[in-house]
């Protein structure tokens, strides 16, 4: 007799028949609200320009707050930045003792010289991105409780090149170094000589500044020359070679005609470095390299010694 099997159960049924189930995808969850107050999504915050700069010596990213306090040197390598004439004025001279000369002068366009375009324009706009009436800022002030005559050409202006103007308050300055018998700096950063938009009305300062400093040496004056990077042209061929001390900054390029120049004309192999202030040192054109941090100290020693 045949046994039955017993009939599934519901149950069963449901179990063996039954789909086999799949997970449902996942669902994103709805995006939360950006704040409370409404705003949108906080924009990325990337790296505020100008925070980091260059060093031109060694190559490295310096942060630049840090080399602000080194005075503009870079901490790496020590290599001396540009500074502007204003910032000269007070890394060297005790705070609030500047007073300014001369500052009426003002640049004209005696020959209507035109390159790429009008020099009227040229010394408008350089004004306008320097914020300095020429390449020279001059005054008095005071060193260490000392009073003295400075004068700082500055680079960024047409590269310091000596214009009726530069002459003009350079000779007024040592005129009233002479006048009221106050030793006498003059900082010269200038990669130009003779400025070819005045034609013979540069060149004449070259020989104004250099009588005036011949009269301040019969009247006993004391001159300090700072020659930094740059000291070119016909501003290393006049006044920044004519100090009773020639300090330098490390490294600075010193010369009359760049390298290339040199090299094109006379066609022989020049020494390695022979325009810098090491060079310089060594071959007795200068007297001493002072870092930047040490100028100060420096002058207010060489006034004392000299009885400036």
């Amino acid at each position: 007799m045949e046994r039955r099997r017993p009939s599934a159960t519901a149950s069963d049924v449901a179990v063996k028949t039954a789909a086999p189930q799949t997970a449902a995808p996942r669902q994103p969850a709805a995006a939360e609200p950006a704040a409370a107050n409404g705003r949108g999504p906080r924009p990325k915050r990337g790296v505020p320009e100008g925070l980091w700069q260059k060093c031109d010596g060694c190559g490295a990213t310096i942060y630049r707050k840090e080399a602000e306090e080194l005075l503009n040197v870079c901490p790496q390598c020590g290599f001396h930045w540009y500074v502007s004439a204003a910032k000269r004025m007070e890394q060297l001279l005790d705070a609030g003792t500047f007073e300014e000369c001369d500052a009426d002068l003002r640049p004209t366009d005696p020959l209507g010289f035109r390159d790429k375009k009008p020099y009227a324009e040229r010394i408008v706009s350089e004004q306008k991105r320097t914020g300095l009436r020429d390449a020279a800022l001059t005054g008095t002030g005071m060193i260490r409780a000392r009073r003295v005559a400075c004068g700082v050409t500055d680079s960024s202006f047409i590269m310091g090149s000596m214009g009726s103007v530069v002459g003009e308050r350079l000779t007024r300055l040592v005129e009233r170094a002479t006048a009221g018998r106050l030793p006498l700096i003059i900082i010269s950063a200038s990669g130009g000589g003779a400025r070819m938009h005045e034609g013979i009305l540069s060149l004449m300062q070259m020989a104004k500044v250099s009588a005036a400093l011949a009269r301040y040496s019969q009247a006993g004056g004391l001159f300090i020359s700072v020659l930094t990077n740059p000291t070119m042209g016909g501003v290393a061929a006049s006044f920044a070679s004519l100090g009773d001390l020639c300090f330098a900054e490390p490294r600075a390029l010193i010369g009359f005609a760049g390298p290339r120049t040199i090299k094109a004309t006379i066609r022989v192999e020049l020494p390695k470095g022979f325009q810098t202030s090491e060079f310089l040192l060594e071959h007795g054109f200068i007297d001493r390299i002072v870092p930047r941090k040490d100028l100060k100290s420096e002058i207010a020693r060489a006034i004392d010694f000299c009885g400036g």
